[in-house]
């Protein structure tokens, strides 16, 4: 964005609030510039380096941001919901024009990418990119050897074409997460990774094999793993690094 940009154009932008209201906060002293209350909602200001404060709070003027969150079960993944809490309840800043990328079950916990980068955020869903996207999965049952491949070879789940080929990982820890008690016997922890996101994908895969999903959870998303520090609900920025590595998973 240009450095001689409008307030109120700049908060419309970022889906703060829309022009009309960008005035009324204006008049009623709610804005300020470097400290100092704007007179008229058209003040010019830099988004890079201005401070550019709403009631005394800071706002985040950068246009393009990244969150990585752990996705608590109970939570569905969309924008708004007037029924149930969703994932943006926990987006504390405020910009109506982040959503989250993909979608997790209601049930399902781990990684969820949440961005204003449209772009981005279509090349990481997309087949034609095969960013993988890496599954914790407690299925009620054990995979035997004809199991495992057809999930690597890609089986019918009820669409016009079978799944892509997957990977499959059975993990030596059997814990489904860290710190938790190890599964019932007749139950088995494994490690999936896929290239799409198809409605209910992972649970329809290994339900085509007879071996139900108990539990799920995301653990990693292209090239970057989940954060083990985040506890369940929390939100943190993309490193950098870890931005990049996702730009390059999705060329």
């Amino acid at each position: 964005m240009a450095q001689n940009t409008r307030i109120d154009k700049l908060f419309s932008v970022l889906g703060i609030m829309s022009r009309t209201e960008c005035k009324k906060a204006v008049k009623q002293g709610k804005i300020a510039l470097n400290g100092i209350p704007c007179r008229t909602a058209d003040a010019k200001c830099d988004p890079q380096t201005d401070l550019i404060t709403l009631d005394g709070t800071e706002i985040d003027t950068r246009l393009i941001v990244y969150y990585m969150m752990n996705k608590p079960a109970g939570v569905i993944t969309a924008a708004d919901d007037p029924r149930c809490e969703t994932v943006m309840d926990y987006v504390e800043d405020g910009r109506a024009d982040l959503a989250p990328v993909g979608r997790l079950d209601k049930d399902t916990t781990g990684f969820l990418l949440i961005t204003n980068d449209g772009q981005l955020n279509h090349r990481l869903l997309s087949p034609r990119y095969h960013v993988p996207k890496t599954y914790r999965v407690l299925i009620d049952g054990i995979l035997e050897e004809n199991d495992v491949k057809r999930l690597e070879k890609g089986l019918d789940i009820g669409d016009d074409k079978p799944t892509l080929p997957a990977i499959v990982n059975i993990p030596e820890d059997r814990h489904f997460l860290p710190g938790e008690a190890l599964p019932e016997d007749g139950t088995q922890v494994v490690l999936l990774t896929i290239t799409e996101g198809r409605f209910h994908q992972v649970k329809r895969m290994f339900e085509a094999v007879g071996k139900p999903v108990l539990r799920l959870h995301r653990q990693s998303f292209g090239p970057i793993e989940l954060d083990p520090d985040l506890e369940e609900g929390q939100l943190r920025e993309l490193t950098e690094e870890e931005l990049q590595s996702l730009i390059n998973a999705a060329n």
